[in-house]
């Protein structure tokens, strides 16, 4: 196990103390920071982080008041606790990233990040490493650019106040275990967390950033990008998370996004970013979107010139800890919506946890016209693939299916083992509206 001292001018939250420890090991306090969450309702949340490749045992303190109740989430983690006055504790079974909400409150929780043991740590005084070590570092200019071959590396314990810039370059690699902290940032300056535009062959690994002004990590016109274990958290308008703007050979893996806008979306043409986006790969992540849709597909492309193509997408081994859009819209924790004279197909969606979540629907596949995002409606939706699929709450909107026209249409969407309180998803079932211009709807069953 390998824990971080934090700066002494890093923000920190008094709501906890956590302590942790390895089998054989002594206590080790972990500090606490300070992350805002939920735009709707800005709040003060908790969040720790340490490495481990092991069982390790967690002790929390709730400071103020007593624990009445306890949950860690994800619910698919399995992972009980122990509390009794104001002391939880919980053995961890391995490298996790948990949520533990104490007498139900979900915006001033304690997140809990325990990444793998990190290998292959770059050397400090190699000319192509920028290091950024223990400590606090405020960058000279708001944006780092960063040039072609270089590693970006922000050590365990460190907080670098500015964003980083991927543009026209390549073999970039972002790594570390610290933080890309932005709570400071004007609102009105949309930078973001990390840019990656007009690139190839970028790695984002293991970093945390924290209230970035705009989306965490952009991706515009740019293959060949990976991204593992990167975790966020953000309060403001247009917070997404990683939005993918005519990109292709993207690969997601185990990342935590908390963001008061969608988690993920994937586009077409947008301002400068000019082409088709296919081949992304999402897996192994939790999103939890105080605001908009946790996975989002479809709404720009190149409306004047037919659309765009934006076409086999994987989002596979998913957890959803929230949805809570209050625009109906906006509704869908997958959410396919294209304008633009968009064509989305090819997608597929396997082994997706969904749980109880504020405001909004399962599934919303649609041709749309939305006039403040969209010149033109979009094209059509094909081939979409559920596949186990699991939602156990209450949820009052139905999910919806629908085409915009005769030609504008969906053709094509099954869902297999699609389960709601552990009722089968089905044709026939108050859970699902299927409306006009929408063909071939499959609903498939593996036998007792």
């Amino acid at each position: 196990m390998v824990t971080y001292p934090a700066p002494a001018e890093a923000v920190g939250n008094s709501d906890f103390t956590v302590r942790v420890r390895s089998l054989q090991g002594e206590w080790q306090e972990l500090f606490c920071y300070n992350v805002k969450v939920d735009m709707h309702d800005v709040r003060n949340a908790s969040m720790v982080y340490f490495d481990c490749s092991g069982p390790i045992l967690v002790e929390v303190v709730k400071n103020e008041g007593s624990v009445e109740v306890v949950l860690i989430r994800p619910l698919s983690s399995g992972l009980e606790c122990v509390y009794s006055g104001n002391r939880v504790t919980f053995m961890l079974d391995g490298p996790r990233k948990l949520s533990l909400e104490v007498n139900g409150d979900r915006f001033h929780n304690l997140h809990i990040f325990a990444n793998p043991l990190e290998e292959n740590v770059p050397d400090p005084t190699d000319p192509n490493v920028i290091y950024f070590g223990p400590g606090m570092h405020v960058l000279e200019e708001p944006q780092l650019r960063i040039p072609s071959g270089k590693t970006i590396y922000i050590a365990g314990g460190a907080v670098v106040v500015g964003a980083l810039v991927c543009d026209h370059v390549h073999d970039v690699t972002i790594r570390g275990r610290g933080l890309l902290y932005m709570s400071d940032f004007e609102k009105t300056t949309y930078y973001r967390g990390v840019e990656i535009t007009f690139s190839k062959n970028i790695t984002v690994e293991g970093i945390i950033t924290v209230d970035p002004p705009h989306y965490t990590i952009l991706i515009g016109q740019s293959e060949h990008i990976s991204i593992r274990n990167m975790k966020t958290f953000s309060t403001r308008g247009w917070c997404d998370g990683i939005d993918m703007m005519s990109c292709s050979y993207i690969e997601i893996d185990d990342v935590f996004l908390r963001t008061s806008d969608d988690s993920i979306a994937i586009y077409g043409q947008r301002g400068d970013f000019h082409g088709d986006s296919r081949n992304v790969t999402v897996r192994n992540s939790i999103f939890w979107a105080d605001v908009a849709h946790p996975m989002n597909i479809g709404t720009h492309g190149d409306s004047e010139n037919g659309g765009n193509v934006i076409e086999n997408i994987v989002f596979e081994n998913i957890d959803i800890l929230e949805h809570h859009e209050p625009q109906p819209d906006y509704w869908g924790c997958m959410a396919i919506n294209p304008g633009d004279n968009n064509i989305v197909r090819n997608i597929r969606y396997e082994n997706i946890r969904i749980e109880q979540f504020e405001l909004g629907e399962l599934f919303n596949i649609r041709v749309v016209h939305n006039p403040k995002y969209n010149p033109q409606p979009g094209k059509r939706v094909e081939n979409i693939y559920f596949k186990d699929i699991v939602f156990n709450g209450n949820c009052e909107n139905p999910s919806r299916i629908e085409g915009f026209d005769e030609t504008r249409v969906v053709d094509g969407v099954t869902f297999e083992n699609v389960y709601v309180n552990g009722r089968p998803l089905k044709l026939d079932s108050e859970d699902i509206q299927i409306g006009s211009f929408v063909h071939n709807v499959n609903f498939i069953y593996d036998k007792d």
